[in-house]
C-alpha cells in the first residue's frame, strides 16, 4: 500500500469521524484579522457548539494556538452546507456523490446501527457453496437506507462504518472484519462490550443533536433460524416507548402495503413486539430493531442477495420513517 493511498484514506477518515457522518465538507475563506469565532458566527454557526468540531477538522490548517491564516480555505463543520449536492465517500466511489432533491426530512436525525460487525459476522450461512454473513448484508442495507434519508435533508450518522466498503452491488458480499464503531473504534470481541460501545455512541451523538427536533435509532439485523423456516421482515420497539412501537407499526405498515403492491395475493406475516433488546433498551432516541430475515432460507435469500432488493428494503424502509417524521403523533 502506497503512502500516497494510506494518506489520502487518513483524511478521509479526518473527515469522516469528526462530523457527523453525511456532513458536506462546505469551506469558508478567513478573512484577515479574523478568528474562529466570528468566522463560524459569519456562517451561522454557535461557536460554543461547533468550535471543537472546527479545530478538529481544520487541525493540519491552523496556525500557532488555533489561528486562523488571512486567505486560507477551512472546512466549516455540520450545519453550514446549503448547496444542493455532495460527496460522501462512506458510500463508495459509484455512489459518492448525492443530489440533496429536497428538504423534506430536515430537522430529523437517524442514528443508523447495522448488526454485529468487526470480529463478528453475526448470522453466517452457505449459498451455492459461498459463504455468506448477516454483517455484509445488513451493512450495505444500512448505506443505502443512509443515502436516501441524506437525499431528503435528514441529518444520519452511521454507528458502524466501513470505511472500504461503500454501497455494492454484488450478489455476494465478501466477508472482512474491518469494520468499526462511531467515531473510529475497533469494535470487541466481546458481545456485552460491543453492545455497550455502540449504544454509548448513540447516546453521545443524541446529547450533542438535543437541539433537533426529531431522533430515531435504526438498528438493522439478519436472522439466523433453521433452513425450512420463511420468516417476513418484522420489528421490536421497547415495550414503553411509545414512539418506538409507533416507529415500527408505521414500518411494518409500509411493508404490508409494499407488499400488497407488489405482490398480490401474498400474505405478509411480519410482526411488531416489544422485546428487552440491549439496542432498544440502552439507547436514549426512539428505537426500532429490524429484523430482514432467515441467512439460512432459500426464500428469505432472494430477499437481500439481490442489490436490487437490497435496495428495495432500505427504499421500503425510508418510506416508513419519512411518514413516521411525516406524522410524529
Amino acid at each position: 500500500m502506497s503512502r500516497n493511498f494510506i494518506r489520502y484514506i487518513s483524511i478521509i477518515l479526518t473527515i469522516l469521524i469528526s462530523t457527523p457522518a453525511f456532513s458536506q465538507s462546505t469551506e469558508a475563506t478567513a478573512k484577515k484579522g479574523e478568528g474562529i469565532y466570528s468566522l463560524l458566527r459569519r456562517h451561522n454557526l454557535d461557536p460554543s457548539t461547533d468550535f471543537n468540531d472546527f479545530v478538529t477538522l481544520n487541525k493540519d490548517r491552523l496556525g500557532r494556538n488555533n489561528a486562523l491564516i488571512a486567505g486560507r480555505k477551512y472546512l466549516l463543520p455540520d450545519g453550514s452546507a446549503s448547496s444542493s449536492s455532495g460527496a460522501y465517500p462512506i458510500f463508495g466511489a459509484e455512489y459518492s456523490d448525492v443530489k440533496i432533491t429536497d428538504r423534506k426530512l430536515s430537522g430529523a436525525v437517524f442514528y443508523l446501527v447495522s448488526g454485529h460487525g468487526g470480529p463478528d459476522p453475526g448470522a453466517v450461512g452457505k449459498i451455492n457453496g459461498r459463504t455468506v454473513s448477516e454483517d455484509e448484508y445488513a451493512y450495505d442495507i444500512t448505506l443505502r437506507l443512509a443515502r436516501k434519508l441524506v437525499e431528503h435533508g435528514a441529518l444520519v450518522y452511521m454507528i458502524i462504518r466501513d470505511n472500504n466498503d461503500g454501497i455494492r452491488n454484488d450478489k455476494y458480499l465478501p466477508l472482512d472484519k474491518d469494520e468499526v464503531c462511531y467515531p473510529n473504534l475497533t469494535i470487541p470481541l466481546d458481545k456485552n462490550a460491543r453492545l455497550r460501545q455502540r449504544a454509548r455512541a448513540v447516546n453521545n451523538l443524541y446529547r450533542k443533536n438535543r437541539s433537533k427536533k426529531h431522533h430515531r435509532c435504526v438498528v438493522i439485523h439478519v436472522d439466523s433460524r433453521t433452513k425450512g423456516q420463511n420468516i417476513d421482515v418484522f420489528f421490536y420497539h421497547h415495550q414503553y416507548s411509545k414512539s418506538g412501537k409507533r416507529l415500527a407499526q408505521r414500518l411494518q405498515s409500509t411493508f404490508k402495503q409494499k407488499y400488497a403492491q407488489h405482490q398480490p395475493g401474498r400474505v405478509y406475516s411480519g410482526t411488531v413486539s416489544h422485546r428487552n433488546l440491549y439496542m432498544i433498551r440502552k439507547t436514549d432516541p426512539p428505537a426500532v430493531f429490524i429484523e430482514l430475515g432467515n441467512i439460512n432460507n432459500s426464500k428469505d435469500q432472494r430477499r437481500f442477495l439481490p442489490s436490487d432488493n437490497r435496495e428495495a428494503l432500505a427504499k421500503w424502509l425510508y418510506e416508513g420513517l419519512y411518514e413516521d417524521f411525516r406524522k410524529p403523533q
